[in-house]
């Protein structure tokens, strides 16, 4: 447990309604986490972030919150999470908490007072009620929408409309109340005397609208993890708020983080989140956007470190999350996206920073493409007039062992979302044995990690390596003496080698052999290695 120990952590998100089934009821449970932190620790992370296990009808996974301090029954008890983090340190992980500020469930109490009392009550000002326009008010106050599609209004009995920027069972909190500032510093604190580690924080960007709330003047306005400028996202007025969030923190021993999942415009006001005294990271989703090209990551890897490096924080490297469509199927899906994913992993943890896996990563799963329309939950799909299938591709229950459903991820026959029968080849069990296995590939990665040094990274000129003018490789040394070589393209590249193989993305049987003695080597298509600089005689 080092000092500034998320600077270089590689910590995994555990959804933890599909990570494992404890109790046999078909979803992932807390008591499911306890029984699996043996896999994560010798998987070889630092950390485990889980998502929201409070209090919640479940309309958007748990993101819609209706009691803080309590753990929703589906997923245990408040004495199961205190249990989950004394095994989780037992271990040797530390863990991070999902806190969901701009938002609260409709079924919170504080909305069902809201809702009973008057306009212009105390209750109401906790959230953002407001009158219509119109002649008769019948129309919304501003043009604003929904992340999830349609109106980010609805309005009650008594005329007045709420705001609301994902589900109409989520309404926005009005964070110019006091009342609301000083609840989210108690439920802090909750979590924080149980334990916990950090705080990922949702919408991190959203809790303060423009003055005025004015209209932002078009339709189709935002997407999920977009980066428009808006109105109501990313104004200045939330930094005020992480500036009291980070003295919280900092009372504590054991340095407790947050990081910020932020939608900004712009690597440079994503920055401004992780000033030194606001938040310590915040995710990289300008990286994970980087579409599958040499410059492309370039780019944006370097815009990424020259930004954070002006307010002295760590970048962060993500690949996957679960609102994401798994990134397998992003870079193309079947073996070419399976080849690309590894060699992605393979870059990303040699990054000098943090690094984000999301479970099933390790284990090379693509996106659930073909789940049938009546098990759809995601919210989006409804409030898109079931046109967008939303993220439940990603969310599917992670596949443990066994050669048919559910894959010993629960007792149950039957799963909250199905689990497709090719799975039995990406089981952790399968994987376990088999050297060239994707599980493989990452434990031999994470451990290799720990010995990098350092927040340095020199790119090499592929041109001084022997590969010609080329657009597809990229090159870069970390301190202590890691050179990682990426070859983007659809070709081999050959190139002078750099040091002595260390890892490679490819298997074995499947790449080129590695000759110790031979001045150049052969870089398969779309392929990820690691080297030490200096190469043995």
């Amino acid at each position: 447990m080092s000092v500034d120990w998320w600077r270089d952590a590689v910590i995994y998100q555990v959804y933890v309604r599909s990570f494992a089934d404890g109790n046999g009821d078909g979803v992932g449970d807390l008591a499911g986490v306890r029984q699996r932190l043996g896999y994560l620790a010798d998987l070889g992370v630092d950390a485990i972030w889980l998502t929201p296990f409070y209090t919640s009808p479940m309309v958007d996974g748990g993101y819609d919150v209706a009691d803080y301090r309590t753990v929703d029954p589906l997923f245990g008890d408040l004495a199961e999470s205190e249990r989950l983090l004394e095994d989780a340190r037992a271990h040797g992980l530390r863990t991070i908490v999902d806190i969901v500020p701009n938002h609260t469930s409709s079924a919170h109490s504080w909305f069902i007072a809201a809702l009973g009392a008057a306009p212009g009550s105390a209750e109401r000002d906790r959230y953002i009620f407001r009158d219509g326009t119109g002649q008769g008010g019948e129309d919304p106050p501003n043009d604003w929408e929904s992340v999830f599609g349609g109106p980010a209004w609805t309005r009650v009995a008594d005329g007045q409309w709420y705001l609301h920027l994902f589900d109409p069972e989520q309404p926005d909190l009005n964070w110019e109340n006091s009342e609301v500032r000083a609840e989210f510093a108690d439920i802090l604190r909750f979590w924080l005397d149980r334990g916990v580690d950090g705080f990922r924080i949702d919408v991190a960007h959203g809790m303060i609208k423009a003055a005025g709330l004015p209209d932002v003047g078009y339709a189709e306005q935002i997407e999920l993890l977009g980066s428009t400028e808006l109105p109501y996202f990313d104004q200045d007025g939330v930094h005020e708020i992480y500036r009291e969030w980070r003295k919280i923190l900092d009372s504590y021993p054991g340095e407790r983080i947050a990081v910020a999942e932020a939608w900004a415009p712009s690597a440079q006001r994503l920055a401004n989140y992780l000033r030194p005294d606001e938040l310590h990271q915040a995710f990289n989703f300008h990286y994970v956007d980087t579409e599958w090209s040499a410059t492309g990551f370039r780019k944006a890897i370097d815009e990424s470190l020259r930004t954070v490096a002006e307010v002295g924080a760590p970048a962060t490297w993500v690949l996957s999350n679960h609102d994401l469509q798994r990134h397998v199927t992003r870079y193309g899906d079947g073996a070419r996206g399976l080849r690309r994913a590894r060699a992605a992993a393979l870059l990303n943890l040699a990054l000098p920073g943090s690094a984000y896996l999301y479970q099933g990563e390790e284990l090379g799963l693509p996106e659930v493409t073909d789940l049938p329309d009546e098990v759809l939950v995601d919210p989006k799909w409804v409030r898109s007039g079931y046109t967008d299938r939303g993220r439940d591709g990603c969310r599917v229950p992670l596949p443990w062992a066994g050669t048919s459903a559910p894959f010993d991820f629960s007792q149950a026959a039957d799963t909250w979302l199905p689990q497709p029968a090719s799975w039995a080849d990406y089981t952790v069990a399968a994987q376990r044995e088999d050297p060239d296995s994707t599980l493989a590939l990452y434990r031999t990665a994470l451990s290799l990690r720990r010995g990098f040094a350092g927040t340095e990274l020199r790119w090499l000129d592929p041109v001084r390596l022997g590969a010609g003018d080329t657009d597809e490789l990229l090159a870069f040394e970390r301190e202590g003496g890691l050179v990682c070589t990426v070859n983007f393209g659809p070709s081999t590249v050959e190139i002078t080698r750099p040091g002595t193989l260390v890892l490679a993305s490819y298997p074995a049987a499947g790449g080129e052999s590695d000759d110790p003695g031979a001045q150049t080597v052969t870089l398969p298509a779309e392929s990820a290695v690691w080297w030490t600089a200096t190469r043995d005689e």
